[in-house]
C-alpha cells in the first residue's frame, strides 16, 4: 500500500507586499499508516504551512501531495472539503468549541456537513466523548469545564467521523503540564489501539518524545527526520478514565 502521506518537492511562497515569503523550499518525505509523528521548529520555519497543506486547508505552489494514494493538490474545493470531513480530525491550541452548545452538540457538528443524515449521531457522540474520558459530561457548557476537559471535547468532536489521520497543533499550548501529559496520553491510546495516525506540530521536546518520529524544520526545510524510542506512556492502570476523574475533582 501506498505510504498514507506523501509529498514530494513541496513548495509554498506567500507575497506580502514586496516581500517574497518562501515558507517551504523543496519539502519531500512520507509518513506511514499508523505513525505517530511530531513536527519541531523554530517560528517560522515551516510547520504550520506544512501542517495546513497536509490538512488540505490550503494548497502548494508547486510540488506533489499524495494523500492515501490521491493526488489532491489539483483538487477543487468541494473535493478537498470532503477529504477534510472524511479522513481528517483538527485539533488546535485554541479548543474552537462553541459557548452555548454542549459538549454532546459541540462534538456532533461534525455529522452536520456529511450529505444525508446521521440518525445515530448523538450516540456516535457519546461514544466519542466516553473515549476521551467524559462520560458524564454530555450536557455540559464549554464555561462549565476545565481547560484539559475543553481540550478533550475538541479531540473527541475531531473523532466522530472516524478519521484516519489526527493533525495536532500545539494541543497542549493552553495546558499546564499535567493537564497536558493527560491529553497527550489519549494521543498515545489513540495511535496504539485505534491505529490513528498522528502529526502533532510543537515546540517542546518533552512532548515530542511522546512521537515516534521527530520531524525538524528550518527555514523551510527539513532538517532533520529522527526515529525516537518513547519514553513513556505515563498512562496508570486506570487508564484515561481515573485521569479525568481527578481533573474534575476539585
Amino acid at each position: 500500500m501506498p505510504p498514507l502521506i506523501d509529498v514530494r518537492n513541496l513548495t509554498k511562497t506567500y507575497s506580502l507586499g514586496e516581500v517574497t515569503v518562501r515558507a517551504l523550499q523543496g519539502v519531500t518525505l512520507t509518513i506511514e499508516r499508523g505513525s505517530f509523528v511530531a513536527v519541531m521548529g523554530p517560528s517560522g520555519s515551516g510547520k504550520s504551512t506544512f501542517m495546513n497543506l497536509v490538512g488540505c486547508l490550503d494548497r502548494p505552489t508547486s510540488g506533489r501531495y499524495f494523500l492515501d494514494g490521491v493526488a489532491v493538490e489539483s483538487l477543487d474545493r468541494d473535493r478537498l472539503a470532503d477529504i477534510r470531513n472524511r479522513k481528517i480530525g483538527f485539533i488546535f491550541q485554541t479548543f474552537n468549541l462553541l459557548p452555548r452548545m454542549t459538549a454532546l452538540e459541540n462534538v456532533e457538528l461534525p455529522l452536520l456537513y456529511k450529505s444525508g443524515e446521521t440518525p445515530n449521531a448523538a450516540a456516535l457522540a457519546r461514544r466519542a466523548l466516553v473515549s476521551v474520558g467524559l462520560s458524564g459530561r454530555e450536557r455540559s457548557l464549554p464555561s462549565q469545564l476545565s481547560g484539559g476537559q475543553q481540550q478533550r471535547v475538541a479531540i473527541a468532536r475531531a473523532l466522530i467521523n472516524q478519521p484516519e489521520i489526527l493533525l495536532a497543533d500545539e494541543p497542549t499550548g493552553q495546558l499546564d503540564s499535567r493537564t497536558g501529559n493527560e491529553i497527550l496520553e489519549i494521543f498515545v491510546r489513540l495511535n496504539r489501539e485505534s491505529g490513528i495516525t498522528i502529526v502533532l506540530v510543537t515546540h517542546s521536546d518533552e512532548i515530542a518524545a511522546y512521537a515516534e518520529r521527530i520531524i525538524g524544520f528550518r527555514d523551510g526545510r527539513v532538517v532533520s527526520d529522527t526515529p525516537v524510542k518513547l519514553a513513556a506512556l505515563r498512562i496508570g492502570p486506570a487508564g484515561i478514565g481515573a485521569a479525568a476523574e481527578a481533573e474534575a475533582r476539585p
